[in-house]
């Protein structure tokens, strides 16, 4: 292990100087940039394994990857909301975290997203600030301009054009006035009629680029940079209110380690609060409840839960599908020519389209995305998920910026015990007529003549579904979590921010979070890329608030 504070003319090796808890999307950058100091000591840890699998690696190794069994995987249950019951939420658990495990959707957000943020009390988070750092972690295919990057270490890439679907997809959109472009990430194109284009993807020579592969591998030799794998921190240690150490367990094995400046909580929107709860830090009822020692009463850690709540949209077609490529002896061809020439199917990302649309025409921006698969799915008897036989389609789409909250609290004192998560789904008046406005919406695109040729039928949710609250139950029904859970441990100045602009749980000290559970509203896309971008800028102001000449 590192080491780092002196002790009676010796170096103690449980000493460091930042401590960073996750080595998932953000935790991989934040490791890469506090450690380019060879006088800091950083220490990383993550609760699973590393990222060796040649599932992590395939792109559509996912099909395998986001199952409850797996060891690189969280599984929590989530209500949905209401009496729409439960559903299965799983998280990256293993080097890269998320980023590893993902659809490898790259998607920024609009620049009005971040300068809101910046609006509503969190200065320094603003486009000028987030856009400067997308660029600074951007290789990007098509080379740099004003907004893209060419020279990072996140390699950037489009989905090749040319399947016969997939243009007939692009052609009807524009039919129903929505802009193609060549990237999606560059908006201002069409702010007024939304865009839609081939997906941009975090994959590189046919392989899954992750915040891992990008930002920890190629630093992981660092003498001063120590990675601690299949590790659980089970409690923050406090000294009055500035967080001194971290209790760990490896293997049953418990061991203390302290920090010198920061410990950083970079562990996802649903662990983060967790760790602080099981820690003391939280809403004190609940606390006192389980009979945890209040350290601060901050009855927001966990509130504000936000999800992207998708409709899965299925279509039955004539040609152009790739499901056959993904069943019996065609599989076993796919498999080969991604092991031998990194090309086929099994490269490519969780969609080959990607549009960022309005849900109605009467909004000023996009507000919703879809996500476009040349393939479609079903659920057997024994609940398995499986390929249709039949060529198909699927169609996700959510909106970007939902208002409803939900919530995350712990259950008990004991680490291992189950989360209570309750997602919340569409229960304003606002996000309930916008999702309907969106499933409309995609209809149209889908009857228009370029595509429409090519539809056999809709198979998901079906012909039925064509009232208000037919279309609302469907988004229950026929609906997916997105995996982009934000918002629990929010960054802002109001009453309800749990984290302050400089990243700091307020009220404490020698504590900052990093990760999405900081964001104080969805950005309008995906949140894997705003989370690098945001972990570069938040590597920044840590690191400037430890310069020799801030006193520190």
């Amino acid at each position: 292990m590192g080491r780092t504070k002196k002790l009676r003319g010796e170096r103690v090796h449980n000493y460091f100087d930042f401590i960073i808890v996750g080595a998932g999307s953000a935790g991989c950058v934040l490791a890469n940039r506090l450690s380019e100091n060879p006088e800091d000591k950083v220490l990383l840890i993550e609760a699973g394994p590393e990222d060796k699998s040649a599932l992590v690696r395939m792109p559509r190794g996912i099909g395998k990857l986001l199952n409850r069994e797996n060891k690189h995987v969280w599984h929590y249950e989530a209500k949905k909301g209401g009496n729409h019951g439960r559903e299965e939420w799983l998280k990256g658990k293993t080097h890269g975290g998320s980023s590893s495990v993902n659809g490898m959707v790259y998607v920024r957000g609009q620049p009005e997203d971040y300068n809101d943020w910046e609006r509503n009390g969190c200065p320094g988070w603003g486009w000028n600030e987030i856009g400067r750092c997308f660029k600074s972690i951007e290789n990007h295919q098509l080379g740099a301009d004003e907004v893209r990057g060419n020279s990072g270490l996140l390699h950037i890439d489009i989905h090749p054009s040319g399947n016969p679907l997939c243009e007939a997809t692009l052609m009807a959109a524009e039919q129903e006035g929505i802009k193609r472009v060549e990237d999606i990430n560059v908006q201002s194109a069409g702010q007024s009629t939304g865009v839609i284009g081939y997906q941009t993807r975090n994959i590189y020579r046919g392989e899954r680029w992750s915040s891992a592969r990008a930002f920890l591998h190629p630093v992981k030799t660092r003498k001063n940079l120590t990675v601690m794998s299949e590790t659980e921190v089970i409690k923050i240690n406090f000294d009055g209110l500035r967080a001194k150490s971290l209790m760990l367990k490896t293997n049953s094995v418990e061991e203390e380690v302290f920090s010198e400046k920061e410990i950083i909580l970079s562990a996802g929107a649903l662990q983060t609060p967790k760790l602080l709860q099981l820690s003391g830090v939280g809403p004190s009822e609940l606390l006192k409840g389980l009979n945890i020692p209040v350290i601060l009463d901050s009855p927001y850690v966990g509130q504000n839960l936000l999800e992207h709540r998708g409709i899965v949209l299925q279509l039955q077609v004539k040609a152009g599908s790739l499901n056959r490529s993904f069943g019996g002896w065609r599989l076993l061809i796919s498999v080969m020519k991604y092991l031998f020439s990194r090309t086929g199917p099994m490269t490519h990302a969780a969609h080959e389209i990607c549009g960022l649309i309005k849900s109605s025409k009467d909004i000023d921006r996009a507000d919703s995305e879809i996500g476009v698969g040349m393939y479609s799915v079903q659920v057997n008897e024994t609940g398995k998920v499986e390929i249709d036989k039949h060529p198909g389609m699927s169609w996700v789409g959510y909106l970007t910026r939902p208002t409803s909250t939900g919530h995350v609290s712990i259950t008990s004192s004991d680490p291992s015990k189950p989360l209570q998560i309750d997602a919340n789904y569409l229960n304003t008046k606002t996000d309930k007529e916008r999702s309907i406005n969106l499933l409309r919406t995609m209809r149209r695109i889908i009857q228009q003549p370029a595509l429409a040729n090519f539809v056999v039928k809709e198979t998901a949710p079906g012909s039925s579904f064509q009232s208000d609250e037919d279309l609302l139950e469907a988004f229950f029904e026929y609906g997916t979590t997105c995996f982009h859970v934000a918002g629990t441990c929010k960054m802002g100045t109001d009453a309800r921010a749990v984290v302050n602009p400089n990243l700091l749980v307020k009220g404490l000290s020698g504590l900052a979070v990093v990760d999405t559970s900081i964001m104080p509203t969805l950005p309008s896309g995906n949140t894997n890329g705003p989370m690098m971008a945001m972990a570069l800028r938040a590597s920044e102001i840590i690191l400037e608030r430890h310069e020799p000449s801030k006193g520190n």
